[in-house]
C-alpha cells in the first residue's frame, strides 16, 4: 500500500479537515491579545476562545465556565493533582496502577512531601474494582484519580461507580479521559466526575492544546503565577489558534460520534479476529468487550515490538509499543516500574513486555487498511522469529519433547 496506515490514534490523531480549517481561517484575521479587553482586536480573539470552549464543553455536556483550557493532556493533570492538594501537607492519594505518567510521576514528587500514595490494582484486563476503591478509602484520603481508559490496553473503567464511591466518601475525583474523549459517549454530568482531562490532538485537534473540565463544587490554586487567564487558574496567554481548532474538532466529533464509534468498533473486531486466525504465539491484552472501539493490543512470545513497529513501518504502517515505557520511578516502595508498567500490572511476564503491540484506529481507517496489516503481518512475524533466539529454543524444546 502505498499511502500511510496510521494505527497509533492513542499517540496523536490526524488533524481533523475541520481542524486544519478553522486554524487557517483564524489566522488570516487580525487578533490580538485576547486579554486586552479595551480594544476590538482583543475582543475578537476572547470571542473565537469563548466559542470554542463552547463546543468542548458541548462534546461532555459541561457547561462553558467549567472548561479550562491548558497546553494539553500532561498539563491539565498536573493541575488537576497539584492544583487541588495545593495547600494541604499530608493525607492519601489514591491512583490507578495503569495511569500515565504524567499522573505517576506526580506522585513521586507528592511522596517525598509526605503524601501517601495508594495504587489501586486492576485485575487481568487492566480493570479497576469500585468495591476495592472503596476500601482504600479513609478519613485521610483527599483525592482519587483513574483514568477512563487505558491507551495502551484499550480497557474502559467504571468511571460512573468509581465517581459515585467518591462522592459518598466525600472525596474528590479525577479522571484522565485522554483516550476515550471522541471515542465513546462522555458526559460529565451522567459520570459524576469533579475533574476531568481532555486532549485535543488525540480527538483530531492540533498538539499543545487540551482542557480540565473543573466542577462548581471543586476549587484548585493554579500551579503556574503570572496572570488570572483561564479565570486565575491557568497564568499566560492563551494559544488561540490551538483552542480553536480544538474546537472545530469537538464540534465535528459530536456529528459524528454515534456512527463512527460503531464502524471503529467493527474495524477493530475485524482486525481482532484476523490477528487470532493469522498469526501465532500471540496474547491479547486489555478487556475484550469493554475496551475502545478500534483498539487492539496484543504481546508475543517471541519477538520484540519495537522490532516488529519497525518492520511495519517499512511497509508504511505506523502503530505503537508499549517496551519504550522506562519510567525511572524508583522510590515509591514496590513501584519501581519497569518495563510496561500496564502489562506488569494486568500480569503479563516481564521477559514478554517487550514484545507488546497497539492498534489504534481512527476516524480515517478503513476496511482495506484492516485487509492490508492482516495481509503484511504474519510474513514480518515469522521472519522475526526465524531471528529470534529465544524462538529457536523454544522449537527446541518443542522437538524434543515430540
Amino acid at each position: 500500500m502505498s499511502k500511510m496506515v496510521y494505527f497509533d490514534r492513542v499517540a496523536t490523531a490526524l488533524m481533523a479537515k475541520e481542524a486544519v480549517k478553522a486554524i487557517t481561517e483564524f489566522l488570516q484575521v487580525p487578533v490580538g491579545n485576547p486579554s486586552a479587553h479595551i480594544h476590538s482586536a482583543g475582543i475578537t480573539a476572547a470571542k473565537y476562545i469563548d466559542e470554542a470552549r463552547h463546543k468542548v464543553a458541548d462534546l461532555v455536556n459541561a457547561k462553558d465556565n467549567e472548561i479550562y483550557f491548558t497546553s494539553g493532556a500532561t498539563e491539565s493533570n498536573n493541575l488537576a493533582i497539584k492544583g487541588y492538594i495545593s495547600g494541604k501537607n499530608e493525607g492519601e492519594i489514591i491512583i490507578s496502577e495503569i495511569e500515565h505518567y504524567s499522573i505517576l510521576d506526580q506522585v513521586r514528587t507528592l511522596s517525598s512531601l509526605g503524601f501517601e500514595i495508594k495504587f489501586l490494582k486492576v485485575d487481568r484486563f487492566g480493570m479497576v474494582n469500585p468495591d476495592d476503591l472503596g476500601k482504600l478509602i479513609t478519613s485521610k484520603t483527599v483525592l482519587v484519580s483513574v483514568m477512563m481508559a487505558n491507551p495502551e490496553i484499550g480497557t474502559i473503567q467504571p468511571v460512573k461507580e468509581l465517581a459515585k464511591v467518591c462522592g459518598h466518601k466525600g472525596v474528590v475525583f479525577h479522571t484522565d479521559a485522554t483516550s476515550a474523549v471522541g471515542y465513546i459517549p462522555v458526559d460529565v454530568t451522567e459520570l459524576g466526575v469533579n475533574m476531568m482531562t481532555i486532549s485535543s490532538q488525540v480527538l483530531g485537534g492540533p498538539m499543545g492544546t487540551g482542557a480540565l473540565y473543573i466542577d462548581k463544587k471543586t476549587i484548585l490554586k493554579p500551579i503556574f503565577d503570572g496572570g488570572n487567564q483561564e479565570r486565575g487558574y491557568r497564568p499566560g496567554t492563551e494559544n488561540v489558534a490551538g483552542i480553536v481548532g480544538f474546537g472545530a474538532a469537538c464540534e465535528m466529533i459530536k456529528t459524528r460520534l454515534a456512527n463512527e464509534s460503531v464502524r471503529l468498533k467493527e474495524l477493530g473486531n475485524k482486525l481482532w479476529q484476523g490477528l487470532e486466525n493469522k498469526v501465532e504465539h500471540i496474547e491479547f491484552t486489555g478487556h475484550p468487550k469493554l475496551r475502545l472501539p478500534g483498539h487492539v493490543s496484543f504481546w508475543h512470545k517471541f519477538i520484540e515490538g519495537e522490532s516488529l513497529l519497525l518492520h511495519l513501518n517499512l511497509k508504511n504502517v505506523m502503530a505503537a509499543s508499549g517496551s519504550s515505557c522506562s519510567s525511572n520511578l524508583k522510590g515509591i516502595d514496590e513501584h519501581d516500574l519497569r518495563g510496561s508498567h500496564v502489562l506488569t500490572a494486568v500480569g503479563v511476564p516481564e521477559e514478554y513486555c517487550t514484545g507488546s503491540i497497539t492498534f489504534s484506529l481512527d476516524y480515517c481507517n478503513t476496511v482495506d487498511e484492516i485487509i492490508y496489516v492482516l495481509d503484511i503481518l504474519p510474513g514480518i512475524v515469522e521472519r522475526l522469529e526465524e531471528m529470534s533466539p529465544v524462538y529457536a529454543d523454544y522449537i527446541k524444546k518443542r522437538e524434543q519433547n515430540g
